[in-house]
């Protein structure tokens, strides 16, 4: 899959983690964290169910500090799976 196509899945996932809170056009729009643009503790559980289910993968965020996240760490994480 294109690194687009996983943007546009990526910021798709993080608006209905968050119920529209942060829209997809927010963000794809630029560099902030996720935590700046208003995802939540409760969003992050969920965006990360749904980005694990949809990619069938496991994300490792263990010692990620989740409030520098961006979209585009997200895509790296896809992108560039963890080989086994």
């Amino acid at each position: 899959m294109e690194r687009a196509e996983l943007r546009r899945r990526v910021a798709t996932l993080i608006a209905q983690a968050t119920d529209g809170a942060v829209p997809a056009n927010a963000a794809l729009a630029g560099a902030e964290p996720l935590h700046d643009l208003g995802l939540d503790s409760l969003g992050w559980l969920r965006l990360i169910d749904a980005v694990e289910a949809a990619h069938e993968v496991d994300l490792d965020l263990g010692g990620t500090d989740l409030r520098r996240i961006t979209v585009e760490h997200i895509v790296d994480m896809l992108a560039n799976p963890p080989q086994p």
